[in-house]
């Protein structure tokens, strides 16, 4: 089993900057793919991006494709989600989560979630 906790989210002019982190506890963090999703209100919890266990391998939503990046460090078991960019459309509760096994897009495949923190983007 892993804990997971999420920090780094506010309040930021579209345009500007924000880093997410997701910090574990528990079971081996480097054995888990983990994820970022976001949910904003009235709407399903979508996928935003994925690291393997090394870091060495990184996927992404198309909606944030070249303005997010996803890392991690083992030694301190966490990963990262820097957000450039912001669009008001990023505004959300983003939530880390370690991947179980099968599509890491589909959320039903993570056991594992954080709380969420708060990201809103304004015009």
């Amino acid at each position: 089993q892993v804990q997971l906790v999420e920090s780094g989210g506010g309040l930021v002019q579209a345009g500007g900057s924000l880093r997410l982190s997701c910090a574990a506890s528990g079971r081996p963090f480097s054995s888990y793919v983990i994820s970022w999703f976001r949910q904003a209100p009235g709407k399903d919890r979508e996928f935003v991006a994925a690291i393997s266990t090394s870091g060495g391998s990184t996927y992404y939503a198309d909606s944030v494709k070249g303005r997010f990046t996803i890392s991690r460090d083992n030694a301190k078991n966490t990963v990262y989600l820097q957000m450039n960019s912001l669009k008001p459309e990023d505004t959300a509760v983003y939530y880390c989560a370690a991947h179980l096994g099968g599509d890491f897009t589909k959320r039903v495949n993570y056991n594992y979630w954080g709380q969420g923190t708060q990201v809103t983007v304004s015009s």
